[in-house]
């Protein structure tokens, strides 16, 4: 499904958006890079996830945050966002200071946010699912490479980003069950759970252009505002660009829009008793390559 979307987006269009998060300097325009293969650095994706934590505003990573002479006085400050609060000595109770963002911005909000509701998803009910709960709201991606030879966890929270990679100097399988979850989660999970104790985390904010439907996860069906329970995901849209339900398509893409839905195999279907006792009817075997309703087999 990744690549079938990049063909249909377009790999210019990917990569520049990837160029743009830093994560490249020149992605090439192959479909083989919307799954990863071209090379990156933990640094580098770290630093991108940092757009997605942010609302979608450029991050430039450093290693000096702040620099004082020795009467307190600051000669160098990475951060140029304005606070023109930090000034005042004091501020009303329960008031905070107001930063003001110069920061480019790379991608719309509601866009970063509906990345970071699908990556919450992620460590809520996927792959990171078993090894990552913080007990504050989290969003993150692994992520395992051919034969396993390496594997990736980038999560953050509303304050905080974190990556871990594991892999040999010189690539070779780690072996059966690598997985970035697996490997990479427990390690992310032991580092986050100290890191959210000294900076927090809460709600991640949410874009003023959202619109929130309820959505049936396993369907795809629009559910009532009221319902309830573990199949129920609320996902944010843009207002005014709200999707049509009730509409069935057949899941292809252009590409594969002159093809069959049912293709002939040559073999009837038969009717079987499943271990139940009760009567099934059961279709031929699929082979390799052929299309039946189910998918491609």
């Amino acid at each position: 499904m990744t690549i079938r979307l990049a063909q249909e987006v377009g790999m210019s269009v990917v990569g520049s958006y990837a160029e743009r998060f830093g994560v490249y300097d020149d992605l090439a325009p192959v479909l083989a890079n919307a799954l990863g293969s071209q090379e990156t650095t933990l640094f580098k994706m770290v630093s991108a996830y940092a757009m997605f934590a942010n609302g979608g505003e450029r991050v430039q990573p450093t290693l000096v945050d702040r620099v004082q002479d020795r009467y307190g006085k600051t000669v160098y400050k990475h951060d140029e966002r304005i606070c023109n609060d930090c000034q005042l000595a004091s501020l009303d109770p329960g008031l905070a200071p107001r930063v003001i963002s110069n920061r480019d911005r790379v991608m719309d909000p509601v866009t970063a946010y509906q990345l970071t509701s699908m990556m919450r998803g992620v460590v809520e009910r996927g792959t990171a699912r078993k090894a990552v709960d913080l007990g504050v709201p989290t969003a993150g991606k692994t992520g395992t490479t051919n034969d396993a030879k390496d594997v990736w966890f980038v999560g953050f929270t509303s304050n905080i980003v974190a990556g871990c990679y594991i892999g040999y100097d010189q690539p070779r399988p780690m072996g059966r069950g690598a997985t970035g979850g697996g490997m990479c989660g427990p390690v992310f999970q032991r580092f986050m759970r100290q890191a959210v104790k000294k900076y927090g985390g809460g709600k991640f904010k949410v874009p003023e252009a959202c619109e929130f439907i309820n959505i049936d996860r396993f369907t795809g069906a629009r559910l009532s505002n009221g319902a309830s329970g573990s199949n129920v995901v609320s996902e944010c849209f843009r207002a005014g660009e709200e999707p049509l339900f009730g509409i069935t398509f057949d899941g292809g893409f252009a590409m594969g829009a002159d093809l069959p839905l049912v293709e002939e195999v040559g073999r009837t279907a038969k009717q079987v008793t499943t271990s139940t006792g009760k009567k099934a009817v059961v279709g031929p075997k699929a082979s390799f390559g052929t299309l039946s309703s189910g998918g491609l087999y």
